[in-house]
C-alpha cells in the first residue's frame, strides 16, 4: 500500500544506491520538507527493509517498492535506485509524475560504444562479498568517491549513514549486483512518458562522465545536468549545488501541474 500523505505538498520519493539505506539522504532533508512530503523507503533488504524479493530482479524490486509511494510522486534514484526508479517509471508510470536519475545508468557496465564499469569489477565485488560482507562495502563506498576533492568526508558521511542502522541482507548486496552487472534498460528509454532530468558527477568513476552524451540521444528531451567537480555522490560533496538543482526541477514540475 502507498504511505499516506498528510498534505498538499508535492510527494518527493528519494531512492538510495547499492550497500546503503534511506540514512544518506540525512543531510538533504533540512532544505527539502519545508517544499516536500519527503519519502526514503529503503530498497528491499537494505536497512530497515529486511523482506526482499528472491530471486532478486529489478522488475520485482521496483514491484516493492512501488507499493510503497503514492500516485504522481517526483521520483529520483541515486545509482542503483536509478535502476530502481526507471523500472517504476516504466511498469507503475501512474506513481511518477517525474523521474529524476542521480549519478546513474541504464546500463551500469561498459559496452560497445557505451561507457561504464569494467565487467570485472563487478565480479570482484561479487568474489568479495562472498568472504566479507563488511570489507566490500567499505571498498565500494571508497570507490564512490574517487576523484573527489573531499573524498576522506565523503566516505566518512557515507559510511556514517550505513551502520546507522543494520548491514544489508547478503542476499539483496548479492543480487543488487547482479541487477548492476546484468540489467540493460537503453531499449526501454522511449517508452518513459514523464519528464526526465538527471545530475551527474563529472569524476565519477562508476557512471563515466562520457556516458551522458549517449544518454541524451537515447533521452533527447532529458534535461541532464553535470556538476563539474563532483563524483559518484554529488549530494553527499556538493549538497548546496545539488539541492539547487533539486529544488529547480521541482519548481519547474509544480508549474507544468
Amino acid at each position: 500500500m502507498a504511505v499516506p500523505v498528510a498534505n498538499d505538498k508535492p510527494v518527493l520519493v528519494l531512492l538510495h544506491g547499492w550497500g546503503l539505506n534511506h540514512a544518506v539522504w540525512q543531510q538533504l532533508l533540512p532544505q527539502l520538507t519545508g517544499q516536500f512530503s519527503v519519502l526514503t523507503p529503503d530498497l528491499p533488504g537494505f536497512g530497515l527493509a529486511v523482506d526482499y524479493p528472491e530471486p532478486y530482479r529489478l522488475a520485482d524490486v521496483a514491484a516493492v517498492v512501488a507499493e510503497q509511494i503514492p500516485h504522481g510522486s517526483l521520483v529520483l534514484g541515486w545509482s542503483l535506485g536509478g535502476l530502481v526508479a526507471t523500472q517504476i517509471a516504466l511498469d507503475y508510470p501512474e506513481k511518477v509524475r517525474a523521474l529524476a536519475l542521480v549519478a546513474s545508468s541504464p546500463c551500469f557496465v561498459a559496452a560497445e560504444d557505451w561507457p561504464g564499469m569494467a565487467p570485472l569489477v563487478l565480479r570482484q565485488f561479487a568474489a568479495a562479498l562472498a568472504k566479507d560482507v563488511a570489507l566490500t562495502i567499505d571498498r565500494f563506498l571508497a570507490i564512490q568517491a574517487l576523484g573527489s576533492a573531499t573524498a576522506r568526508q565523503e566516505i566518512k558521511l557515507l559510511k556514517q549513514a550505513l551502520l546507522t542502522l543494520p548491514l544489508p541482507q547478503s542476499a539483496a548486496l548479492a543480487g543488487g549486483l547482479t541487477v548492476l552487472a546484468e540489467v540493460d534498460l537503453r531499449p526501454r528509454l522511449s517508452e518513459l512518458s514523464m519528464p526526465v532530468t538527471g545530475c551527474f558527477g563529472r569524476l565519477d568513476s562508476l557512471v563515466p562522465v562520457a556516458m551522458l552524451d549517449k544518454l541524451q540521444l537515447l533521452l533527447p528531451n532529458a534535461a541532464l545536468t553535470m556538476l563539474p567537480k563532483a563524483s559518484h555522490a554529488p549530494f553527499i560533496s556538493h549538497p548546496e549545488e545539488f539541492s539547487q538543482w533539486l529544488l529547480q526541477w521541482a519548481q519547474i514540475m509544480r508549474k507544468k501541474e
